[in-house]
């Protein structure tokens, strides 16, 4: 017998199941996750070409309070942002002003985060 965890008041509103699992209580986003990764056909030397600019630029907003955390992947293969950011468009609009997405070299993974809702309980 499945126990489903209540909603609350505090949770953004959304209509349907969230991955599957009914009356999961949706957290409000106070961060968005940002995974990249190279998109295929893309060679290593590409991106090191643009690596200083990139540092530089990532290096600002990380300074301006739009980027959190960041991360290289374990396995390699790019990179994780915590965006300081209220909703998946809010970050993918910091994270196009970075010169990777602006020539289109990565692939971008949003995950908006947000507190852990069974601590209201």
């Amino acid at each position: 017998m499945s126990q489903q965890l209540p909603a609350t008041p505090d949770a953004q509103s959304q209509s349907g199941a969230v991955s599957g699992v009914p009356g999961i209580a949706i957290p409000k986003t106070t961060a968005v996750l940002v995974i990249e990764t190279p998109r295929q056909g893309v060679t290593a030397q590409q991106i090191m070409a643009v690596i200083p600019e990139e540092i530089r630029a990532t290096v600002k907003l990380y300074l301006d309070g739009k980027i959190r955390e960041w991360y290289s992947r374990g396995d390699g293969r790019g990179v994780v942002f915590l965006v300081e950011a209220k909703s998946e468009d809010e970050a993918r609009a910091v994270m196009e002003t970075l010169p990777l997405a602006k020539q289109h070299l990565m692939d971008h993974q949003y995950i908006p985060v947000g507190p852990l809702m069974p601590l209201r309980h």
